[in-house]
């Protein structure tokens, strides 16, 4: 999505870019915070923060992207609040194990599992890049961030992914992003089965 599509501060603009892509961000935001009550949550966060800040919205980036740097603020927000609440968080730090993975769960599971212990930042460049297709200089300037830094996200991403998925006896192929195929068709399935409310 370009964003000279859209004209900062227009109404039915606005309501165009949320038609187009509440799916996608409902999509991104699961495999950051934990459920679709979560997500769909967070997705209304971001739009109410997005429509607050359209009119100085500038078109030098995509919508799209811009729309997905306030949903991963969002979503990193909610995490630390959820993070602070959870006794569970609380059990594990003073040493009990964490309960056994389901062995009747399929890969996509464990890799959106996988994915949400990442932390928002280095979920969130996963999910722009294998998933949206962002290039990592389009990521760097929807997130504000310098390129090189995306790279090396991109690398401490995948190379944390590889090594949860590989002690869950999950193999991933060196040639081929870290499970990107089935994180993308694991995304575009909850994008579709995620309804843009009327």
């Amino acid at each position: 999505m370009k964003g000279s599509r859209y004209k900062p501060g227009s109404d039915k603009d606005f309501g165009r870019l949320y038609r187009d892509t509440y799916g996608r961000i409902v999509a991104t935001l699961q495999t950051m915070v934990p459920g679709l009550a979560a997500a769909e949550d967070c997705t209304q966060e971001t739009f109410v923060n997005a429509y607050r800040a359209w009119g100085s919205w500038r078109p030098d980036a995509p919508a799209e992207a811009w729309l997905h740097r306030i949903a991963i603020n969002t979503a990193i927000t909610y995490r630390r609040r959820e993070w602070l609440r959870r006794p569970d968080e609380l059990i594990r730090r003073i040493g009990y194990p964490p309960p056994a993975v389901d062995p009747t769960n399929d890969d996509s599971q464990a890799l959106l599992g996988a994915l949400r212990r990442l932390s928002p930042e280095l979920s969130a460049v996963i999910v722009l890049r294998y998933v949206h297709g962002y290039t990592n200089r389009e990521i760097a300037a929807a997130l504000d961030t310098p390129e090189s830094t995306i790279g090396y996200r991109l690398a401490t991403a995948k190379s944390r992914l590889a090594a949860e998925l590989a002690a869950l006896g999950i193999e991933t192929h060196r040639r081929r992003p870290v499970a990107a195929s089935q994180l993308n068709v694991l995304i575009n399935d909850m994008s579709r089965a995620t309804a843009t409310p009327r």
